[in-house]
Parts: C-alpha cells; structure tokens; sequence
C-alpha cells in the first residue's frame, strides 16, 4: 500500500495543504456500449458505441489499484451495460479469484439485458461464486425512456431471490414502484418530466447530459464561475474509472484523460499525477473551466449565455477542444464527446 508521500505533487506541498487522496476505488468500463442512451448519461454511451474491455487491461488495473489501497482497495464493474458481454464480465471475474484478488465490490447494470429467468438466475449463480458483494440496478426516469420497467422489475425480483435482498440495491426505488410513463409523453411533457427528475436527484452534466439535458436547466451566466477552481475534485476523488481502451478518468470527471493503463500501471500513474503542474491540469486546478475559457475564446470558442452547472460548462469548453484536437492526449476518447 502507497503512502500520501509517494505522489511527486504531495511531496511539494507543506504540512497543512491539501494533498491528492489515495485512489482506492477504480470503476472498469466493461464496454461504452449500452441498449439505453439516457439523457443524463456522464459518457455518451448507446447502442452504437463500442469499445470491450479485455481481461488483461481488466487485472492490470484491478492488482495497480491493490498496489495504491492495498486492503482497502474496492472494484465495481459498469458501462456501458457490462451484461452485454456476459461472458468477458465473468471472465474477468474468474481471473481474478483465480489469483486471489478481492472480489468485485458490485457491478452496475441496467437490468434491461438478459433472456430467460434460468439463464438470468446462473448468470448471477457464477457472479456469487466469485465473491461479488452488491449488484447495483440503475432506475431513474431517464433510463425509464429506453428499458422496458417489466423487465427491470422481474430482474430485480430474480436477483433477490438468488442474492439476496441485501445485496441488491435499486437507484432509485422510489422510481420503480412509481414510474412517470415518460415513454408515451409528447416531447413538452418528457421536457417537463426530465426536470422534474433533474430537481429531485443531482445529475453531473458532462457527456451527453451536457448535450442534451443542461440547456433544459441552464440559468448560470459564465461569469458565476470566476474563481470556482477544480482543485477539491482533482485532489479529493478517492478513485478512478478506467474505460474500455484502458483511459483513466479521474474521479468522475469523464474526458479528461490521467493516462492510460495499457501504457503505465495505474499505481505509477497516481504517484506522477502532478495536477498544478501540465497546463492543462493546472489551469483547471487553479481557475477552474473560466479559466480555460479566455484560451478557448482565443482559438474561436464562443461561451454560451447560460450554463447549467460548472461542469456544463466545462464540457462544452472539451468539446470544443475536442473537435479542434486540442489537448489531444487529455481529451478523449470519441465516446466521451458523442462522435
């Protein structure tokens, strides 16, 4: 297990400043491709995205982020829809029971992916074989727009059954037993249902939330964000995501590129993480995306009127640098940027 000190950033850094947290939480990206494309998705995954993680990426992220956290490293599995590709989720399970690794903290799914209750029922059998603790359900009115509730509704009732109630968890319940029918609304109804939604549960609008639900809340002028630095989100993420082509995204902030797995372990990555040094970081660091913004002005990037959050704001700054393949290496991949 890594110590505080091992970081080159927190070396420099006195007694009493903030330093970059141990990462000891890391999401696998099983795959960016999923049956939904959820307004409120941080990525921009959908049907025709793609990108399968393999088993060795898989391991080599897993046994980088035991270096980092030792014991008190924790993996969960998502997407993308990990049940999409069964066979490479259990795979990947298998191996690293195999050579003794934790097992997976929890898998997140949409519950919209599976065929029989048979099936279903040994899918999980061999997911509980492997030690898997919590099996995460996504339910929300945003995913009520794609997948078919009956459906959620009976893999819930299957998976309890073999796991156990504890051990099944449903974001958010209260959606389940009281679904909003956004799929037979007019467009002006699904506008004011999808808001009602955004008031009663927080959404981060990076990726195709950006895009598609932070104009239907957007009421900050930019100059709101003069002064809102990055620096508690770049140092207090506690974890990363690691996506299917090995991308590590720090915290939850998607397209923004750390490194990559396939190149350098993860535990070396968190220890040269310096983000007050590369211009990109620091800048984000320092002033935060109002701060990206005179640079992004000067390459003829034009800021909006009105942003729905900071990140809304910051999004629509990386997509820009994104198009015009600025800060290439950072800003990635495709499936981040709905291209």
């Amino acid at each position: 297990m890594l110590q505080l000190q091992d970081n080159l950033f927190n070396v420099r850094q006195s007694r009493h400043q903030p330093k970059l947290k141990l990462w000891r939480y890391a999401g696998l990206m099983l795959t960016y491709r999923c049956p939904a494309a959820c307004r409120f998705c941080y990525y921009c995954c959908g049907p025709e995205a793609g990108g399968l993680m393999s088993v060795d990426t898989a391991i080599r992220s897993w046994e980088g982020l035991v270096r980092i956290a030792g014991d008190t490293a924790k993996v969960h599995i998502t997407g993308g829809e990990p049940f999409l590709y069964f066979d490479r989720l259990a795979e990947i399970c298998e191996r690293a029971h195999r050579l003794g690794l934790m097992p997976v903290d929890s898998i997140e799914t949409n519950a919209g992916v599976w065929g029989s209750a048979d099936e279903l029922k040994d899918q999980l059998r061999l997911l509980d074989q492997f030690g898997l603790s919590r099996l995460k359900i996504s339910w929300d009115a945003f995913h009520e727009e794609y997948i078919d509730i009956d459906r959620v509704r009976a893999f819930v009732s299957i998976a309890r059954k073999v796991l156990g109630p504890q051990r099944v968890l449903v974001r958010w319940e209260k959606h389940l037993d009281n679904p909003t029918g956004i799929r037979q609304q007019e467009k002006k109804q699904k506008e004011s249902t999808l808001l009602a939604a955004l008031a009663a549960d927080s959404c981060r609008f990076t990726g195709r939330a950006a895009e598609q639900l932070a104009p239907l809340a957007a009421r900050f002028e930019p100059g709101t964000f003069r002064g809102r630095h990055c620096r508690n989100a770049l140092l207090g993420s506690k974890g990363v995501h690691i996506d299917p082509y090995g991308n590590v995204f720090n915290g939850q902030c998607s397209g923004m590129v750390v490194g990559n797995v396939e190149q350098t372990p993860l535990d070396v990555l968190w220890k040269t993480f310096e983000p007050d040094r590369l211009d990109f970081w620091r800048t984000l660091y320092h002033d935060g995306p109002f701060g990206m913004a005179a640079s992004a002005e000067q390459e003829g990037f034009r800021v909006r009127d009105h942003y729905a959050s900071k990140c809304h704001f910051c999004t629509d700054i990386r997509r820009f640098f994104f198009d015009n393949k600025i800060y290439s290496t950072i800003i990635a991949p495709c499936e981040c940027y709905g291209h």
